[in-house]
């Protein structure tokens, strides 16, 4: 991987307090999945399964789901156990034009909610967050495009 000068254009808050930094340049990195290490990915992948479907990949233990653009899988790791002590320190972001009406269909397809849909404070009308938990209390959110 070739390492570039980075051109901060802006600072934004996310969601959930943290800072977003908006950049030109890099075009040689992509992010394009995240791996969420489990003592027992097999619980994860049927829990991913009733809310995304059948995944698009599954091999050797490893399941993963393309949304968007993005992966999110699931696979072992050995120095994972129990469930996540810490579920708020990295949170996963899938943006929904119809937050209200994904999160429906999630929460009736089995999902732990943590927090129903609701508007962050300062954040224009009409957007929503919503905040839900895997099996190892790992979160993710539906989020309105910003």
């Amino acid at each position: 991987m070739r390492v570039h000068k980075w051109d901060i254009r802006a600072w934004t808050r996310s969601c959930c307090g943290a800072f977003i930094v908006q950049v030109q340049g890099g075009d040689d990195v992509n992010l394009n999945s995240i791996l969420i290490g489990s003592e027992d990915p097999k619980r994860l992948t049927d829990y991913y399964t009733k809310l995304f479907g059948k995944p698009a990949m599954d091999d050797g233990g490893y399941a993963g789901w393309q949304i968007g653009s993005g992966w999110i899988s699931v696979g072992p790791h050995d120095q994972i156990k129990g469930k996540n002590p810490q579920p708020g320190r990295l949170i996963l972001n899938i943006e929904s034009a119809d937050v209200k009406g994904d999160f429906a269909k999630l929460k009736a397809a089995g999902a732990n909610v943590v927090r129903e849909p609701y508007n962050m404070e300062g954040w224009p009308p009409n957007t929503w967050v919503a905040t839900l938990a895997d099996p190892d209390d790992n979160y993710f959110q539906l989020v309105s495009p910003m």
